[in-house]
């Protein structure tokens, strides 16, 4: 009876869609939609995604990225927005304006310049009134004032 060791496979690698590799040059442009794009060269100008934009080590991205999800391991210079999250690891530099929805910055990484966090949306709330007055909290505090208690 033979006993066989079962190795299980490794986790797949996140899928890339579109990668721009170590060599090239592109200089515009770039609406990438929801698919997710890697920068291993150099972008000179725009990027807009809905997905996930990738700046890899030895990438460099001087211009603008709008997108929902960076992260940066290259090099980044100019003004970045993100939807969602900008993560900039170890060895990613990122130097310009930048507005977040959340930051997460690895020891080793670096962002220099002005970065501005956005706030979430307002979700719309009820307001409660007051049980008595029928007026709610912002109006009392406005000077509405509740029903005056009986004097005995």
């Amino acid at each position: 009876m033979a006993v066989f060791n079962k190795k299980q496979k490794p986790d797949a690698a996140p899928v890339i869609d579109t990668i721009i590799g170590k060599d090239m040059l592109i200089k515009g442009e770039i609406q990438a939609g929801i698919k997710s794009l890697r920068i291993e060269g150099t972008v000179d100008g725009t990027i807009h995604s809905d997905g996930e934009v990738v700046v890899a080590p030895g990438g460099l991205v001087p211009g603008t990225i709008l997108a929902k999800h960076l992260i940066v391991t290259g090099k980044v210079k100019g003004t970045v927005k993100t939807q969602e999250c900008l993560e900039i690891h170890g060895t990613g530099i990122v130097e310009g304006e930048v507005e977040v929805g959340s930051l997460v910055v690895d020891e080793g990484g670096t962002l220099q310049g002005n970065c501005t966090h956005r706030e979430p949306p307002a979700k719309e709330t009820k307001e409660h009134k007051d049980s008595k007055s029928g007026k709610s909290p912002a109006e009392v505090a406005k000077g509405g004032s509740l029903p005056e208690k009986a004097k005995v």
